[in-house]
């Protein structure tokens, strides 16, 4: 058998071409590699403020866009966090098994605090970290895909095993990190110089799920110099060499090939093109999403998923709460 993965999703914003092309089409693939299960990660949007229905929808489309991409039911236990309690349960036990210091220590704590008044900061940043390692351990998981700034998040799951292993022991898998197969880097389209994400300008950022007149006028907009000559150049002609990797991701043609093709046309020229060829990829996977939405799919998949996840969960919980008195 595999080694199992597990990966969670977190519903919160939506999806940008950059996540579309740089992680998500490269991560569909390990379900052909690994004994996979994909949750999304409900629990974990509450660590800040969000309106109930938005959470909803943007659930709903992260597992559409998902199963659109190619995420396929048979080969992956897909559920939802909130569908199994131990998840929590165990957060609880390994936040009572950390250490303030560490938590202090994390990365994404120190940088999400940054804007917020030190007396308004959510509990939920600080120990969310503690929930995130319950998630890994729980299906007794090997690995865990992250980008490198989600490493730390599975080194403190191995101390917490570690420690927890140590003090009552051995209970958990040891998780290692993978870094994610990482695919074409996206750049804003008004400022290429930095990653296309939810976090950068709305203008320079194109969402797989918005409104196609949107996203022509974005790339026809987008930054680029005045040589008019389309040329990947990352240094001098940061603009087009950001539009000539996204045709290239999106058509499996070389760039060499789209230099030679659109020499001679302009800046307009091409970018029209890069248009064309990103609506045409946009309108078929929102076509998909949409039936996928419209269907009784996704409860259908989510309820499966959680009995599935639920079996290996309780067992796990069941040994936990033996070994450490309170059953």
């Amino acid at each position: 058998m595999n080694k199992r993965m597990i990966s969670g999703i977190k519903p919160t914003g939506s999806v940008t071409l950059g996540n579309y092309i740089g992680a998500l089409k490269q991560f569909i693939r390990y379900q052909d590699e690994y004994e996979m299960f994909i949750f999304l990660a409900d629990l974990h949007a509450l660590t800040l403020p969000i309106d109930a229905n938005e959470l909803k929808e943007n659930a709903r489309n992260l597992l559409a866009i998902y199963l659109a991409c190619g995420l396929n039911p048979e080969k992956v236990v897909i559920f939802r966090q909130s569908d199994v309690p131990e998840h929590a349960e165990l957060g609880y036990v390994m936040c009572c098994n950390s250490y303030m210091g560490e938590l202090q220590r994390m990365t994404q704590y120190k940088d999400k605090v940054q804007n917020i008044k030190s007396d308004n900061i959510p509990t939920g940043i600080f120990i969310y970290p503690t929930l995130m390692a319950a998630d890994i351990i729980l299906y007794q998981a090997n690995y865990v895909p992250v980008g490198i700034d989600q490493k730390q998040h599975v080194e403190l799951a191995r101390d917490l095993v570690i420690r927890f292993n140590h003090r009552y022991g051995d209970t958990f898998v040891l998780p290692e990190p993978v870094l994610s197969k990482q695919g074409a880097k996206i750049y804003s389209l008004l400022n290429p110089t930095k990653k296309m994400s939810k976090s950068e300008s709305e203008k320079g950022t194109i969402y797989l799920l918005e409104d196609l007149k949107i996203t022509r006028k974005k790339i026809m907009s987008a930054v680029t110099d005045s040589d008019n000559e389309v040329r990947y150049d990352v240094i001098n002609k940061p603009g087009i060499s950001n539009l000539l990797v996204i045709m290239s991701e999106l058509t499996n043609r070389s760039i060499e090939d789209l230099e030679k093709e659109y020499a001679t046309g302009g800046y307009g020229n091409f970018k029209k093109a890069v248009a064309d060829v990103v609506c045409n990829e946009l309108e078929k996977l929102q076509n998909k999403v949409n039936e996928i939405k419209n269907s009784d799919l996704i409860d259908k998949i989510l309820a499966e998923g959680a009995i599935k996840a639920s079996k290996i969960a309780k067992d796990t919980l069941r040994e936990v709460y033996s070994k450490i008195g309170l059953r």
